[in-house]
């Protein structure tokens, strides 16, 4: 809030608050998916202290250089990227720690609360900004700030983590794990498609509002502040309504009713002058916002397996925060041609426009509803001390299926064929062999025999195995299973190419 305030008096206000709003959004977009591996390969406890202490770092020489009135539009923009920065750092490990403080059927419960604390902080604290920047200047926020990063990694620090982090794997084949999944995973890409639907139009207004208040509604920095109060309180409301909504309509009826509410809001306050009437839909827009984004949230939560869980939210990320920066990016640049009430206007119409979507990519009725708990294969393994990077690894199955069975058996295999590469296969492929219809080949492969282990022991949930069993449950008992890897070296050939080199490049 002060950082836009700080900037509503230049002559392009339009474009330089926007900026303010995507400048803290948009490193997302490079940070979150690194952020998200090191989230599921460390202590979760310890990246949220780093990221803290660098956004004190950079909230406190934003108020050293308030206060000394060198804090130009370039400073504030770059310091409040800085932040942005720390924020993306921190917020897959945030997402990913909820499901290691409550059990599982309080998570919907638990990301409620999470909503209620942001934004009772989003009611309270502009309020507060508001009279702090009227009766001293923003210097004294920014101080405010930097000092609240200080109580969290105080908090961090009594903290004591009990889940296991698997470390071991590089950078990039940890991200490439992690995209594999959410591309395998329709309901995971269905939740990313509808944040992307709802926040990118949605961000114009929390974009444009600083310069909506100063221009139409003419306040000073306390009426600014109560209009983001206003927004705030009315997602704590949301929050409180939740419990009852979830008793009484589906999902999708919530996103809906919470997407047609917040476009309304924003119609209104793009054609209205008077304050009371622009607080009132500020207030109903919050409902809508809270109740679209505790949904998101929590369906994403729950449709994911503690192996990805922060990459896979850093994804989510990258879809949610990421769009809003942009967003705001966008609706900065219209705003600066059309004026921020048109430019409002135009947003609530592309918001309604894909809600109409709704009809036709809903979020699937099994959401967060399947079993994400990891559960290990039992089968046996080969007794293999290869290194985990030795590879490619690939599996053979064969099964053996009657006639009559034979339709249902493809259909359920491909369903784990998607199993399979969400869980660290590349390619996947079904065979049935010419000379014996019966006889089919399931094959896949994968990048090494460290992500073959990591595979049966870390990434199979109770889902996967369901799976599994309904292909078995359709072939005769106890499958043929091969693993095959690359021959070992073999004896030169007198053309100083070993025969096995010669098969790689496939020149036999």
């Amino acid at each position: 809030m002060g950082a836009q305030w700080l900037l509503v008096d230049s002559s392009n206000a339009t474009l330089l608050t926007a900026l303010v709003s995507a400048a803290s959004l948009i490193p997302v977009l490079a940070l979150s998916l690194p952020a998200g591996v090191l989230a599921d390969s460390l202590d979760r406890r310890w990246v949220l202290v780093f990221s803290n202490a660098f956004m004190c770092l950079a909230a406190g020489l934003l108020t050293v250089l308030t206060a000394t009135g060198n804090a130009g539009p370039a400073v504030v923009l770059m310091l409040t990227f800085a932040l942005g920065c720390g924020t993306a750092f921190g917020g897959p490990a945030w997402q990913a720690i909820q499901p290691d403080l409550v059990p599982r059927h309080l998570l919907l419960a638990a990301s409620a609360l999470s909503s209620a604390n942001i934004n009772i902080a989003r009611a309270v604290g502009p309020a507060l900004a508001g009279a702090l920047v009227a009766w001293s200047g923003p210097a004294l926020v920014f101080g405010i700030n930097t000092a609240s990063f200080l109580t969290v990694i105080v908090v961090l620090s009594t903290w004591r983590t009990t889940g296991k982090r698997h470390g071991g794997v590089g950078l990039a084949p940890a991200i490439v794990a992690g995209l594999r999944y959410v591309r395998n995973a329709p309901g995971v890409r269905r939740i990313t498609l509808r944040a992307a639907l709802f926040v990118i139009p949605g961000s114009a207004l929390w974009a444009l509002l600083a310069v909506i208040a100063h221009t139409r509604f003419q306040l000073n920095s306390s009426g600014y502040g109560l209009m983001l109060a206003a927004l705030g309180g009315g997602a704590v409301a949301g929050a409180m309504m939740l419990p009852w909504l979830r008793g009484h309509l589906s999902n999708n009826s919530i996103l809906s009713y919470g997407s047609a509410v917040y476009a309304v809001g924003m119609v209104v306050v793009a054609l209205v002058r008077d304050v009371p009437v622009g607080l009132v839909m500020l207030f109903v827009a919050g409902i809508g916002w809270v109740g679209c984004l505790s949904i998101l949230n929590t369906a994403m939560l729950l449709s994911l397996p503690a192996w990805v869980r922060a990459r896979s939210m850093a994804v989510y990320n990258v879809v949610f925060m990421g769009g809003q920066g942009v967003g705001a990016l966008l609706w900065g640049l219209v705003g600066d041609v059309l004026g921020p009430s048109a430019t409002l206007l135009a947003a609530a119409a592309i918001s309604l426009m894909c809600l109409a979507t709704m009809y036709v990519w809903p979020l699937y009725d099994s959401q967060g509803t399947l079993d994400r708990s990891v559960t290990p294969m039992t089968d046996t393994a080969p007794d293999d001390a290869r290194p985990a990077s030795a590879g490619p690894v690939e599996i053979q199955i064969e099964y053996e299926v009657e006639p009559d069975q034979q339709a249902a058996f493809r259909e359920a295999a491909r369903a784990l064929a998607t199993s399979r590469r969400r869980t660290g296969a590349s390619s996947w492929n079904l065979w049935q062999d010419v000379t014996d219809e019966r006889r089919f080949v399931e094959e896949y492969t994968l990048a090494n025999w460290g992500e073959h282990l990591a595979q049966r022991e870390e990434r199979m949930t109770g889902y996967d195995r369901e799976l599994e069993r309904e292909v078995l449950a359709l072939a005769a008992p106890n499958p043929t299973v091969h693993h095959l890897v690359r021959p070992k070296a073999m004896p030169r050939t007198d053309h100083g190419l070993a025969v096995a080199d010669l098969m790689t490049k496939g020149k036999t």
